[in-house]
């Protein structure tokens, strides 16, 4: 509305300069603040989440137990509320998961409703990346307009590690879920000031600590940084809220902290990932500050903080690229970056009576990118253990700066507008070629279609710029006048259909009433092109993540390692998650001698390795038979598996196949459970506090879920904490509290207690059964009766 111009009146139509013409990138006088709600929204959003939903939940139960680490915990905590609260590998409590439990307490009172299977335990999971997108979505929509959130929304659901996580139960799934929480509250404090906003972010940061410890904590400096300078109140009204913000953290954090540090050891379970038996010690080392130098004491890859990041994969600006981490979360990481610089560099400079929504887009762009950019440098330069499915954390911070600057630079419009979004939408195509070219053989049509259609797409987006200018020359030179004359006139793609024209535009235009039609014709129908432009933009750019969303769903995932989409040349990890940095022999893409394991426990033919299948052991308890996966399976001869060209195992041992391996059979993946195994366990089971110990959180979490009784985790996740000591065991045996010792595992490292720690306690307890009690071969399996001597 003009200032001439009285409320309730129609607005004027548009002149032939403002039909032709749009404003200029980094002009400040363009309301940007979306409309109200149209009535395609809310039936848009709807689908969004029943697509997502029906995404995530498809063929989920093919992946059985997925992590039995943590399915053993969720299995626990449904028989035990003092295991539900400590987050204990078992019902009789003897060690913990080696993460606090806040992400098996979902999953846990899903199996105590619904009985314990493979849906009651990974629906949960479902329905958080479900909420994740619909919180994301209404984040962004705020400020940026449905357009950008559906756009944002729909990014995360297909986003190859989103996929993944989302159907798996580690606890990333939930801890993507928190930080998306906490920045949309964060934001909402940004818009109005108000602390009861703050409160809720810091509850979500502090049940964050509570799912992943440290981790939680990356994206806090910025999200500080940004509020304490962009907050709508006074500067020292900013920092009161801030500290009740982290009064917020500590409180929803510490209870559970406090009582667990202040429970007598004696009778609550050891915490697994320590060396000394201490929370605080788990927070600052292993999973803490270890994962940034590579000292992780009583880690398979830690003791070290070796240079190039040792045995996890070489670190650097590009290690996000690479050939391991790429197809995971790259697709739009460029794009994100341009669209983050461009959307900061348009509202830098707020003027007028659009400075306070500009603020507020500016801040929200500090917000996300400076949560990209924390996280982005943390992931790349970190020496400790680094998996790849971490990057999940990037996804929503990624998907969300698509969003907005796409969104934002559409309204704008102007020729720099069109050039950036036609460049972002090359760029990403480019990159999307380049990712998909690392899989030769799988949908081979694929990488040249995204790429002739991206450049397609480009080319039209900048079309509209010649159009528009040409059309106002034209008809500015069919009246014998000189273009816009005293008129503010730039070139450039129009803005989108709806969008309001530039206010304190000139009344005359340059082009006489006679010429405007010639204007507007060519105008809007470069409008026409440059919305199927860039429709076609926008699937190019998902048209690779959504086919390995897809290659993932439907492909079984199981084991410790798993990775989204197919294999990949150079690259390290199977289907399921080789072993990071081992080296494989013989036949590429598999491992070596492995006879056995698929999804959670299938077989599958000799020569053929299933998902994360390490040599000696096979993957999976016993849930329903299920199907093989693709990704399991060895290539054809000669082509290059996720394993090719990867450096040694962590810590300077041999690779798969080499003198380590042997070792680690029971590390990444438990195993198949006979029907004899489990009914042998399963005899007088009642009887005693443990039915039966093994070496390994994934060894004894196999016959626990298999049973359904407690089976006791010596060492930990690695076999290298040390928990029980062999007097301990030996008391414990005395007593009569475990009736089997199962044979085989990793042994905490061949007995020295893991790489750079333990105590070689599981070393000590193997050589003792083996050397005191009676023996018992059940198929292939191996146990000593701990109530008979040998």
């Amino acid at each position: 509305m003009t200032p001439q111009q009285r409320p309730g009146t129609p607005a004027p139509p548009p002149s032939a300069a403002q039909e032709g013409a749009a404003v200029s990138l980094t002009d400040p006088r363009t309301p940007l603040a979306p409309e109200p709600a149209a009535r395609w929204e809310r039936p848009a959003l709807l689908a969004l989440l029943l697509v997502t939903a029906a995404l995530y939940l498809w063929s989920l139960s093919a992946s059985g137990y997925a992590n039995q680490f943590y399915s053993a915990a969720v299995q626990a905590g449904s028989e035990s509320w003092k295991a539900f609260f400590f987050g204990s590998s078992d019902a009789a409590n003897s060690i913990t998961v080696d993460k606090p439990p806040a992400a098996l307490w979902p999953m846990a009172l899903s199996v105590r409703l619904f009985g314990l299977s493979s849906w009651a335990i990974l629906v949960p999971e479902a329905l958080m990346g479900v909420a994740a997108v619909g919180v994301l979505h209404g984040a962004v929509r705020r400020r940026f307009g449905a357009g950008a959130g559906l756009l944002a929304g729909g990014a995360l659901a297909v986003t190859p590690v989103a996929a993944l996580m989302f159907r798996f139960n580690n606890p990333d799934a939930l801890l993507c879920l928190l930080m998306v929480g906490a920045i949309a509250c964060v934001l909402r404090a940004l818009a109005d000031g108000r602390t009861k906003w703050l409160v809720p972010a810091g509850v979500c940061f502090g049940l964050g600590f509570l799912t992943k410890t440290l981790q939680a904590w990356l994206i806090l400096p910025p999200l500080a940084v940004v509020y304490a300078c962009c907050a709508p109140v006074a500067l020292r009204r900013r920092f009161g809220q801030l500290l009740l913000a982290g009064l917020a953290i500590v409180v929803s954090a510490g209870w559970w902290v406090a009582l667990v540090e202040l429970w007598p050891a004696a009778s609550r379970p050891y915490i697994g990932g320590s060396q000394h038996n201490s929370f605080l010690e788990l927070t600052f080392g292993y999973n803490g500050f270890g994962r940034i130098t590579g000292n992780e004491t009583g880690s398979v890859g830690g003791g070290g903080g070796r240079p190039g990041g040792g045995g996890w994969g070489e670190t650097g600006i590009t290690r996000l690229f690479s050939s391991d981490m790429g197809g995971q979360i790259s697709w739009l990481l460029p794009a994100a970056l341009i669209l983050l610089v461009a959307g900061v560099t348009v509202l830098w400079r707020a003027r007028r009576a659009v400075a306070a929504e500009q603020a507020g887009q500016r801040a929200e762009f500090l917000v996300w990118g400076g949560a990209l950019l924390m996280t982005f440098t943390t992931f790349s330069f970190m020496s400790g253990i680094f998996h790849q499915y971490y990057n999940i954390a990037l996804a929503p911070y990624i998907a969300a700066l698509v969003g907005m600057g796409a969104a934002l630079l559409w309204r704008r419009g102007g020729r720099s507008a069109a050039l950036v979004l036609a460049g972002t939408v090359a760029v990403t195509a480019g990159w999307s070629f380049v990712l998909l070219n690392r899989s030769p053989d799988w949908l081979p049509w694929l990488r040249w279609t995204v790429a002739a259609l991206g450049l397609l797409a480009a080319l039209g987006l900048l079309l509209p710029v010649r159009a528009g200018a040409a059309a106002r020359k034209e008809a500015a030179a069919a009246e014998g006048l000189p273009v816009a004359d005293g008129a503010r006139v730039s070139e450039g793609a129009p803005v989108a259909d709806g969008a309001p024209p530039t206010d304190g535009a000139p009344a005359s235009d340059g082009v006489p009433a006679s010429g405007r039609a010639s204007v507007r014709a060519p105008v809007r129908a470069s409008r026409r092109v440059a919305v199927l432009a860039a429709g076609l933009g926008v699937m190019t750019a998902l048209a690779g993540p959504v086919a390995y969303t897809l290659d993932t769903v439907n492909t079984p995932k199981g084991g410790s390692i798993i990775t989204a989409g197919p294999t990949v040349q150079g690259g390290m990890g199977g289907a399921g998650g080789g072993f990071p940095g081992g080296r494989m022999r013989g036949r590429t893409g598999g491992v070596p001698g492995a006879g056995q394991g698929g999804a959670a426990g299938q077989a599958l033919p000799p020569g053929q390795g299933g998902q994360g299948r390490m040599p000696g052991g096979t993957q999976g308890a016993n849930p329903p038979p299920q199907r093989a996966g693709k990704q399991g399976q060895f290539p054809a001869p000669g082509a290059r598996g996720r394993q090719a060209g990867r450096p040694g195992f962590p810590g300077g041992r041999g690779g798969f196949g080499e003198r380590g391996a042997g070792r680690m059979g029971g590390l990444l993946n438990g195993s198949k459970v006979s029907d004899r195994a489990k009914a042998l366990l399963e005899k007088d089971a009642d009887d005693y506090t443990w039915a039966a110990a093994a070496i390994g959180s994934q060894n004894a979490a196999s016959y626990q879920l298999a049973t359904e009784k407690p089976v006791m985790a010596i060492g930990g996740f690695n076999g290298s904490d040390p928990s029980p000591t062999l007097a301990r065991f030996k008391e414990y045996v005395a007593d009569g509290k475990i009736h089997y010792f199962i044979a085989g595992g990793q042994g905490g490292q061949g007995g020295q207690g893991g790489p750079g720690g333990g105590r070689g306690g599981s070393s000590q307890i193997t050589s003792w059964v083996a050397k005191t009690f009676q023996k018992v071969t059940v198929g292939d399996a191996t146990f000593y009766d701990l109530t008979r001597k040998g």
